[in-house]
């Protein structure tokens, strides 16, 4: 990949990093572990939440022996795949380019709280009832839309014509 694509895939990353870092601080001094703050009544509030596991909750009740450092090794390596895997990418596939910044600055995020606080911040609660889905973040939100937009690349959406390929 030429310096200009790693540019711009670094930026994109780097914004998503300190937007869910700077949301997560926020959440911290805020709010309390549990407190809830409710921003549409019925269906979505604030509530701070620790998630000691992986993507949504996974394995957070868990007790695997050195379940942070298991969880941190399979954090580095996948970041380490998909930075590899973005090297790759031909000019055509700008979706999927687009969509690994997104993974990459969201998995960063996860990583800097798991390193540094032993847990991720999850804050984002939407429900209807009794039935909550699973409390994510920003960094959360950004790689779930990252994998979308990687996955509508590979069906062939919004790739560009290249030399007359596509």
């Amino acid at each position: 990949m030429n310096a200009p694509r790693w540019t711009a895939l670094a930026v994109v990353a780097f914004l998503v990093v300190v937007v869910d870092q700077l949301v997560k601080l926020v959440i911290r001094r805020e709010f309390q572990l549990y407190d809830s703050v409710p921003v549409i009544p019925d269906f979505f509030s604030l509530t701070r939440i620790h998630n000691t596991g992986a993507a949504f909750g996974m394995l957070d009740g868990s007790e695997i022996p050195y379940k942070s450092a298991i969880l941190t090794t399979v954090r580095i390596v996948v970041l380490g795949v998909l930075a590899v895997f973005a090297g790759t990418l031909p000019a055509a596939h700008r979706l999927a380019r687009a969509g690994l910044a997104l993974v990459l600055g969201g998995a960063v995020g996860n990583l800097v709280d798991g390193l540094m606080l032993g847990y991720v911040v999850d804050f984002l609660d939407f429900y209807w009832g009794t039935w909550h889905f699973w409390a994510f973040n920003v960094a959360d939100a950004s790689i779930s839309v990252g994998m979308a937009l990687v996955i509508l690349d590979q069906i062939g959406v919004g790739q560009q014509r290249v030399s007359g390929t596509v």
